[in-house]
């Protein structure tokens, strides 16, 4: 795809033709794979041309060129799949069918399911460089982390003078009950009618103002365990799998992609350099889209732009001290929808990164706790896409918002001190987290911010009507009233 502004891009589009009943089926259950109708006049023959990739017969193809790992040379280049041990050991465990099934979740990538072993997911944009979540899965799984889908097998594109493109990635299926989103979702609106309930028996809950660093080390009050229940032993297993990713993300200094390196003067400057682009594009988005925002959301949305400044002197902050931590490959988007739920326990899936940034950025180190505030963003948005559906439903009377929002505030606080606890108790056990209390409440408080400020981007441009979250988190790490 090229532009007339802006770089030209690569997409994969396999392309097939069907004719007769075929055609129909697949218009019947893939609609959106057409491309074209085709008639052709001297037969009279009517087809389409379409999506290859829900094609049954194309999908086996796939999974026999990785299995068998074949080399396809193309005009300008050539094709190279591969298969891992995990591929021969899982083969060899079962004989059962390995039908491919489309996944039709919507996604940026095309998921293709093999029995219920294998899932091969097709990256649909391309970029030169290994992509990250091939690159950080293969070296997870040879080094043995469990809580991740193994990776089996890839494809990739290779073409003189250029780095490899990956096409596709294998992986074994993890049997689950849906994602970590979708289970807080469900958790949260149990906790959101048992308030309702209680309204007129419970006080409201007091939320506490301590820094989230502090509470982490703290015991939580009965009231905490009585209320949320559970889910704070979920929220610490998922904290301690966490630090457990970045303890084998940092466990291989031998190996130049993967090697931990210490923040530096000229690290900590980038950056600042990039929150202060970051928020500079974002208070001009809010000011030219003020005018399409909801009513309700103007007076914070005014004072989140008079604020700018008071951002930018907590970003700079970053940039006063030597700050002794370490950079070291992490996740990249990390939130409650890249976490699958088994139903006891959690695996971490999709080391892609944001697919809107170069593959070269998604490779670059950086500090865990960026992928620590990613989550913990996650838990405050769960919050209020719980409340958001009760009031989709009809369950939320006149004058019941701030009541519950008062019960999400407490819910999300003591939720992420659970998390927080767990990931600093097992992360402290290697060496990438700051030496210093103050310098994990810096880092933490600087992507938090930074976090919820991407977000405002997004929400103005998908979703207005949701841009209260992000304005409500980031007055309250200004310590604003939101």
């Amino acid at each position: 795809m090229e532009y007339r502004e802006g770089e030209s891009e690569t997409y994969i589009l396999p392309i097939a033709y069907s004719s007769g009943e075929e055609a129909n089926e697949i218009l019947n259950e893939y609609p959106q794979a057409l491309i074209l109708q085709l008639h052709w006049k001297q037969t009279g023959e009517r087809g389409i041309l379409f999506d290859a990739l829900v094609q049954r017969r194309v999908c086996k193809a796939l999974f026999e060129t990785i299995a068998r790992r074949r080399h396809i040379r193309t005009r300008e280049g050539e094709i190279l799949a591969y298969s891992s041990r995990a591929f021969r050991h899982s083969m060899g465990e079962r004989d059962e069918p390995m039908e491919p099934s489309i996944m039709k979740a919507e996604q940026t990538n095309t998921s293709v399911l093999y029995g219920k072993r294998f899932i091969l997911k097709l990256i649909r944009r391309l970029g030169e460089g290994v992509n990250p979540d091939l690159e950080i899965g293969r070296f997870l799984t040879e080094k043995g982390f469990k809580h991740i889908p193994p990776v089996a097998g890839s494809i990739e594109y290779r073409k003189a003078g250029q780095e490899p493109m990956t096409l596709g990635i294998l992986q074994g299926f993890v049997p689950n009950q849906g994602d970590a989103w979708e289970y807080t979702l469900d958790v949260l609106g149990h906790y959101f009618e048992r308030a309702l309930v209680q309204r007129n028996r419970v006080e409201e809950p007091l939320t506490p103002q301590r820094p989230l660093p502090d509470m982490a080390q703290e015991e939580a009050p009965p009231i905490v365990f009585e209320v949320i229940g559970p889910y704070l032993e979920m929220a610490r297993l998922l904290g301690q799998r966490t630090a457990e990713l970045h303890q084998f993300l940092a466990s291989d200094s031998g190996h130049p992609r993967f090697a931990p390196e210490r923040f530096s003067t000229l690290y900590q400057r980038s950056l600042y350099q990039s929150m202060r682009a970051l928020t500079a594009r974002i208070c001009q988005l809010v000011r030219q889209r003020l005018k399409n925002l909801p009513e309700a959301t103007l007076p914070d949305a005014q004072k989140t732009l008079e604020l700018e400044p008071a951002i930018l002197e907590r970003f700079r902050a970053i940039t006063k001290r030597k700050i002794t931590a370490q950079r070291i490959r992490c996740h990249g988007d990390y939130h409650l929808g890249q976490v699958l739920y088994t139903g006891k326990d959690f695996v971490i899936i999709d080391f892609e990164g944001e697919p809107a940034r170069p593959i070269s950025e998604r490779r670059i180190k950086g500090s865990p706790l960026r992928d620590v505030a990613g989550m913990l963003r996650s838990f405050h948005y769960a919050a209020y896409s719980a409340l958001f559906a009760q009031e989709a439903r009809g369950m939320i009377r006149h004058g019941d918002w701030a009541y519950l929002e008062s019960w999400a505030t407490f819910w999300c606080i003591w939720v992420s001190a659970n998390f927080l606890n767990a990931y600093l108790e097992v992360g402290r056990q290697g060496e990438f987290l700051p030496e210093t209390r103050e310098d994990l409440q810096l880092l933490l408080e600087v992507f938090l911010l930074e976090k919820a400020i991407y977000e405002l981007g997004y929400e103005i441009n998908n979703r207005p009507d949701w841009v209260r979250i992000p304005i409500q988190g980031i007055l309250q790490l200004l310590n604003k009233e939101g």
